[in-house]
């Protein structure tokens, strides 16, 4: 059994917002296991089952590009929101997700793709730029969407300008329809999916592992309530419809009209349209989820549960 530590109680405090004595005391039940865990605690309703983007604690810009049947989006991190309004910063964001457009979809082949007019390469800009500014900046992450067939558009949410803001979106679309088509409809798949932030396209999307242990989890809490066994399974079926209109694009309530089911808007669209269209991918870019940043004085609440 692991020791449950003040970092682990931590980690798994940022990861549920669940109180730190419930999160202490589902550490002890779980052996140490962070996982088990969070399961332990969603089980109790002491921590929130909807998936968690992560806290935003970095400054920058996401960048994106679009070009024929292809684009690309870039995070860029810097240190202060000061340096992500600088124009050489947006520059270089700009530039690198035009760059990311040409490539593999791969960080390390982007830092070393060479710059536009100069012989550096992306990487070594990045460092010139760093001594320019006087402030640490990281080339985070990319990714890249082709279709042989329509269109990839682009959406930026809290824009600081062309192609650079806080959120970035890349929907690929599939199909023989006027380029207009896919671009209204790619436009408005992707301002819901910077809204509802989407986990996974379609059903057929989403790990065995991560249903096996979601329905886990609906089961114990179902259990709790149910008089049967069969009629837990039940419940738990019902639950997982609601888990796939949460976490599932195409079974989401379209944002936009705040009704229709986001498979159905695709369905009248190609209609409209004279071609089926296939939603072939999407990425949704948020400028630092996932980086942590402490903040508050966590030794001093740690001391308390010692006393």
């Amino acid at each position: 059994m692991a020791e449950v530590t003040a970092a682990l109680v931590k980690e798994l405090r940022e990861k549920t917002g669940a109180g730190m004595m419930d999160c202490k005391r589902a550490l002890a039940e779980s052996g140490g296991d962070i996982e088990a865990a969070v399961d332990w605690l969603r089980t109790k309703g002491l921590a929130a089952a909807a998936k968690k983007a992560g806290r935003v604690a970095a400054e920058g810009l996401v960048g994106l590009a679009t070009r024929g049947n292809a684009g690309a989006v870039v995070e860029v991190n810097s240190e202060t929101d000061f340096v992500a309004r600088n124009e050489l910063f947006q520059g270089f964001v700009r530039t690198v997700s035009g760059v990311a457009v040409s490539g593999d979809g791969s960080l390390d082949s982007l830092k070393a793709a060479v710059y536009p007019g100069t012989d550096r390469t992306v990487e070594a800009e990045l460092t010139e730029l760093i001594a320019r500014i006087g402030e640490n900046m990281v080339l985070r992450r990319v990714a890249r969407l082709a279709v042989g067939q329509g269109a990839v558009v682009s959406y930026v949410h809290n824009s600081l300008g062309p192609g650079i803001g806080k959120i970035g979106v890349l929907v690929a679309l599939e199909s023989a329809a006027d380029g207009e088509a896919l671009a209204a409809l790619g436009k408005q798949l992707a301002m819901h999916i910077a809204a509802a932030n989407p986990q996974y396209l379609d059903q057929a999307s989403v790990p065995a592992a991560a249903l096996d242990r979601e329905r886990a989890v609906l089961l114990e809490q179902a259990r709790a309530t149910a008089k049967t066994e069969a009629i837990a399974e039940r419940m738990v079926e019902g639950r997982l419809r609601k888990f796939y209109e949460e976490n599932v694009l195409l079974d989401q309530v379209f944002v936009i009209d705040g009704e229709s089911r986001v498979a159905k808007v695709v369905e009248a669209a190609a209609k409209a349209a004279g071609a089926p269209i296939r939603v072939a991918a999407f990425v949704r870019f948020a400028l630092g989820e996932g980086i942590d940043r402490p903040t508050g004085d966590f030794a001093a609440e740690v001391a308390q549960l010692k006393s």
